[in-house]
């Protein structure tokens, strides 16, 4: 295990330096500062201290915990990471992007060293070990997203079922009486992503309510995968005469295959996309629900920042949570102006 002279040897500085970054007893210069908290994250140190002390040497520092296979991009993560940004410095903080996959031992080691002051947490699933971790250490944290408690910790999202419900009323409120919907990619929704079974819960729910003809199908994270679902999609009888699609950074490829189809958008085809953001549509005009990445991020850095006050947010959601409840803000869906939808020029 790792010591503080480990530490000070690992900063290039005495040990007394690392008992004053860890407590704030003594102005530290930056650059020391930053060697310290460098040197006790590579070390894995986790210093002898009570949580109160080691709150009390504040970093100004903001986590962000976006897990990400290596080698694959979504630019959803790097517009939240850019918006965050510049939520948490209008507060006063800088941003530390964590980006492995598992997530806990880096939030464990990142709140243990003093790192950082509070974190955020996105993709967050239904049941997410990073949520019970920060709890156990009372780490104030926020969520961009639900879990499947309400009451864990404070939380931003979309209301995705809504969202998804919206946008395949409007669908078949334009006509449309055969209607695909392509659902988040497979790994999204096995890892119970909340975005992506709350979209799911959306589509089954207007299904059985709406009339009209919805089938439900999985996208995929694989180009090639996601070309050969989207012909098969298109070749069923009857044929789709509107596609709905959540969330799905990978919709250029969806657009080409459609192209390759023969099919027209809107003409032949519409496409309604939910949970985009507007550099996804390759310059198109679609009909869609853009995703409020904006609004989300200033609204979790802000329940961040409170967390780390203890004080209560002036956010509430419609439901307006019970005394003593983590605070929420449950964003209702709108349909971006600028587009409607096409009505069928066909009815199969």
């Amino acid at each position: 295990m790792a010591t503080i002279k480990d530490v000070a040897e690992r900063a290039g500085v005495a040990p007394s330096t690392v008992s004053y970054v860890l407590s704030g007893s003594r102005k530290i210069s930056e650059a020391t500062r930053r060697a310290v908290q460098a040197a006790i994250a590579e070390l894995g140190y986790h210093p002898r201290a009570s949580a109160r002390t080691l709150r009390s040497a504040r970093s100004d520092v903001l986590a962000l915990a976006v897990p990400r296979v290596p080698g694959e991009y979504r630019a959803v993560d790097g517009r939240f990471a850019i918006d965050v940004s510049d939520a948490a410095r209008s507060h006063g903080y800088d941003l530390l992007l964590m980006t492995d996959v598992d997530g806990v031992g880096g939030l464990r080691r990142v709140a243990g060293s003093g790192l950082a002051d509070a974190a955020v947490l996105m993709a967050v699933e239904e049941q997410d070990p990073r949520i019970g971790a920060m709890r156990e250490l009372g780490f104030p944290t926020a969520l961009l997203g639900r879990g499947d408690d309400d009451s864990a910790l404070p939380w931003v999202d979309l209301d995705w079922e809504a969202a998804v419900a919206l946008a395949l009323r409007e669908t078949a409120a334009a006509g449309h009486r055969h209607i695909a919907f392509l659902a988040s990619a497979d790994h999204e929704i096995a890892a119970r992503r909340g975005y992506a079974v709350r979209g799911l819960d959306g589509a089954r729910h207007t299904a059985r309510e709406s009339g009209a003809d919805i089938r439900v199908h999985h996208a995929s994270g694989d180009p090639d995968v996601l070309r050969r679902r989207v012909r098969e999609v298109l070749g069923a009888r009857p044929a789709p005469t509107a596609l709905v699609v959540q969330h799905l950074h990978r919709l250029p490829h969806l657009l080409a295959e459609v192209a390759t189809a023969g099919l027209r958008v809107p003409e032949d085809l519409a496409v309604v996309p939910v949970g985009t953001l507007p550099d996804d549509l390759g310059g198109r005009l679609l009909p869609r629900i853009e995703l409020p990445v904006a609004e989300m991020s200033l609204a979790v850095v802000e329940l961040a920042v409170k967390a780390m006050a203890g004080a209560p947010s002036g956010h509430r959601s419609q439901n307006h949570p019970a005394p003593g409840l983590p605070p929420h803000r449950l964003i209702a869906p709108q349909m971006a102006p600028g587009a409607t939808i096409t009505p069928p020029k066909r009815h199969l």
